[in-house]
């Protein structure tokens, strides 16, 4: 009885995991967050990718949109695909308002 006790207890514990790895974190502003936050949170990005797109950004400026992302070497359209609806770039679209608020 205690075999199984535990055994389905192992067994819910492990649906946890597996649940809790499918479920993607928020989505992240590639023109503010830091190295690791971009690695944790795009797909297919790990740490040096991720630091690529921190040096990338400090060089150029901020992306304009998700394309502007396969400028960074390594970065192709099957990233860019994988996360579409996770990537924001409200820095880029915010310069965008100040200068149309002016007009």
């Amino acid at each position: 009885m205690k075999a199984l006790s535990t055994l389905g207890k192992v067994v819910t514990m492990a649906a946890f995991f597996t649940f809790a790895g499918l479920v993607h974190a928020a989505p992240v502003n590639v023109n503010t967050a830091d190295a690791q936050a971009l690695a944790e949170n795009i797909k297919g990005i790990g740490p040096k990718k991720a630091q690529a797109i921190v040096n990338y950004r400090n060089q150029y400026g901020p992306f304009k949109s998700i394309e502007d992302l396969m400028k960074v070497k390594g970065i192709g359209q099957k990233i860019v695909d994988l996360n579409k609806s996770d990537l924001l770039f409200s820095e880029a679209s915010n310069q965008k308002g100040k200068q149309s608020a002016k007009n």
